[in-house]
């Protein structure tokens, strides 16, 4: 008897036949990939404006022999796709709970030396005022860098910018990361969320 593997315990591994998969998939549809992946670290998507940017960041990913881990919402976990989503890295997560999920993933990165995590950091494909800032708690707590991912309708390019290490200075930190997304406007533009934490709000 065989059982479906539990992505939060298992390793993300490099699978040849996905990259190949990846790379081939992106050419029919016609979408262009640029950067390349590291093989650790958090990476984050922006702008997450439909239900299809979290298949063209496994794509993206394949084609760089990377196998990541993706946060998804728990709702998205339905016969028979939760089977589907779980082997393809997919964690789910529930909106309404309080704590404990940075934990969790402090836990899986410290117990892997391959750990690739992908965040929507929009939270939600509808447009927001804020991003989610557990990516930034989750890169302090263990020491990762964050890639930054995008999706870009109108270009049709979807891929990985520049990759850096948080320093502690949020304002500092969301200033670079703002330059890099003011030109990506995800697969449907304007409705992308507002490239600002909560927590510089309350430090302003």
């Amino acid at each position: 008897m065989t059982s479906t593997p539990d992505p939060e315990n298992t390793p993300t591994r490099r699978i040849p036949v996905r990259a190949a998969i990846g790379r081939t998939l992106l050419r029919w549809a016609r979408w262009k990939k640029v950067g390349s992946a590291p093989g650790t670290g958090i990476f984050i998507g922006a702008p997450h404006t439909s239900n299809w940017d979290w298949v063209l960041t496994l794509l993206v990913l394949w084609s760089d022999h990377v196998s990541p881990r993706i946060l998804i919402k728990r709702e998205m976990f339905w016969w028979p796709m939760g089977p589907i989503l779980r082997a393809l890295g997919g964690i789910p997560t529930d909106r309404g709970a309080r704590g404990g999920l940075v934990q969790r993933l402090v836990q899986m990165a410290e117990s892997s030396e391959d750990f690739v995590l992908v965040i929507a950091v929009d939270g939600t494909r509808s447009r927001t005022d804020h991003w989610k800032s557990g990516f930034y708690r989750l890169s302090q707590a263990t020491g990762l860098p964050i890639t930054l991912g995008f999706v870009d309708g109108p270009t049709r390019t979807a891929g990985l910018g520049p990759t850096m290490h948080l320093t502690g200075d949020i304002k500092a930190d969301m200033d670079a990361i703002r330059a890099f997304y003011a030109d990506k406007h995800g697969v449907h533009p304007g409705r992308g969320g507002t490239v600002r934490l909560r927590e510089e709000d309350a430090a302003a």
